[in-house]
């Protein structure tokens, strides 16, 4: 039995569902229906999964002058599994609101884990872990209006328990500083501390989803069904009834030939489908917008890659790059700071704010190979417009796009910062070179 989502839940009522749904009922989900919702759809995975996979895909470049301090703090974040672990804190942030990631450290003198962390102290980060809002007990913020740090959280209370229960040998105490944690949170709020998990407003479109494919599932079984028309059957009992329906089920299922008597009647008759490509492209026109992910690629579509006219795809890692931006980098930083501070690190203590240092994200996305020929083709076709005009010479073309090298070394447009500026100062030369002979 399926039951109608509309009724119960506090979205509606036994009778006349539809007239008594009311909106803006709030749907609180525990972690273990939050867990049910992941473990049970691939399609959920996907929405809390991809965008996670992404922020982290292509990583990101540090820029220094000094190359080998650089490559040493990029083999540590490879050594302490740093990718991974923001992936894993995103993921955890998008499915039950919060996302931590631990940072185990050495310090010069004993410490708390209740304690501020004290950079100045630091020897060595010793290791990072992924978890999430499951393990923290209660939010401590800071409720004085008046105070620098006023609605900032200064103590996680978490459950440090071992596999079998027990408190951890040695641990008189579970609140840990907030400076000793990453915390990725997007969706908080105002008058609450924890984020609010991804698919809490995502319950009603994935729940319309999951009848949808029911409803398809049901369709694709009785698409076509036969029907049987004889006197006999008046006189028969229940019984006699439900064993000539399943004897009848199963020769028509094996058997291409029914033999009947003249006055009885077998037709096979077919469900309607009409507009049903309708109503289900407007089920994933729902969840597309709910979850700010274009369909394609909540259904799976080759990671970073675009093919002509997907103005949606463009926007989404538009929008992913902007989350890199606002929300990940400043965890990055503070991530590469506290390396720098380590005394047992780097080579020795070094105060971030004394060298000059980037970081900067690689690109997400790269256009497939038939929009990237489409791309060349109009570039070719305005360079055979600027020669013609005698806005640049030939020799100046092949220079710039080729280079001393050929065609083969010619790279795809990816996107990114570098493409955009290498575009601009050819069109500015071509822009000067026309003012010339004018």
């Amino acid at each position: 039995m399926r039951n109608d989502f509309m009724i119960g839940n506090g979205k509606g009522h036994s009778k006349d569902a539809l007239v008594r749904q009311q909106p803006g009922l709030r749907r609180r989900l525990t972690h273990q229906q939050l867990s049910n919702l992941y473990a049970d759809n691939r399609i959920i995975q996907n929405i809390i999964d991809i965008p996670a996979e992404d922020m982290t895909r292509s990583w990101f470049t540090l820029k220094m002058k000094d190359e080998t301090l650089k490559n040493n703090i990029m083999s540590k974040l490879r050594d302490l599994k740093a990718k991974e672990a923001f992936e894993k804190m995103r993921t955890f942030e998008r499915l039950r609101g919060d996302g931590f990631i631990s940072l185990g450290v050495t310090q010069s003198t004993a410490f708390n884990l209740s304690d501020k962390l004290d950079e100045t102290k630091l020897k060595k980060l010793d290791y990072i872990h992924a978890f999430s809002g499951m393990k923290v007990e209660d939010f401590i913020l800071n409720e004085d209006m008046f105070s620098l740090n006023y609605g900032q959280v200064e103590m996680f209370k978490m459950n440090r328990r071992s596999k079998i229960g027990e408190q951890i040998a040695g641990v008189s105490q579970d609140q840990v500083h907030a400076s000793r944690v990453i915390h990725d949170q997007t969706r908080r709020l105002e008058d609450e501390y924890r984020g609010q998990p991804l698919l809490e407003p995502l319950y009603d479109i994935i729940t319309i989803l999951d009848t949808s494919l029911w409803s398809v599932g049901q369709m694709l079984y009785d698409f076509a069904f036969k029907v049987y028309k004889s006197d006999g059957i008046e006189n028969m009992s229940s019984e006699e009834k439900s064993e000539l329906g399943m004897l009848m089920d199963y020769m028509f299922r094996t058997e291409a030939l029914a033999i009947i008597g003249t006055s009885e009647e077998l037709k096979k008759e077919g469900t309607p489908i009409g507009g049903i490509k309708e109503l289900l492209d407007y089920v994933w026109e729902m969840l597309a917008g709910a979850a700010r992910m274009p369909k394609s690629v909540i259904k799976g579509q080759e990671a970073g890659t675009i093919t002509g006219a997907q103005y949606d795809v463009m926007n989404y890692y538009s929008r992913i790059a902007a989350q890199q931006e606002n929300e990940m980098r400043p965890h990055l930083e503070r991530l590469i700071r506290l390396l720098l501070w380590s005394s047992d690190e780097l080579g020795g203590s070094i105060d971030p704010a004394t060298i000059e240092w980037e970081l900067k994200f690689n690109p997400l996305w790269e256009v497939d190979s038939k929009t990237d020929a489409e791309i060349r083709k109009i570039v070719a076709e305005t360079d055979n417009i600027y020669i013609t005009n005698g806005v640049i010479m030939a020799d100046e073309v092949r220079e710039t796009r080729f280079g001393s090298s050929g065609l083969t070394n010619v790279l795809k447009f990816t996107g990114d910062d570098a493409d955009i500026e290498k575009m601009a100062l050819e069109v500015y030369r071509a822009y000067k070179g026309r003012g010339k002979d004018a």
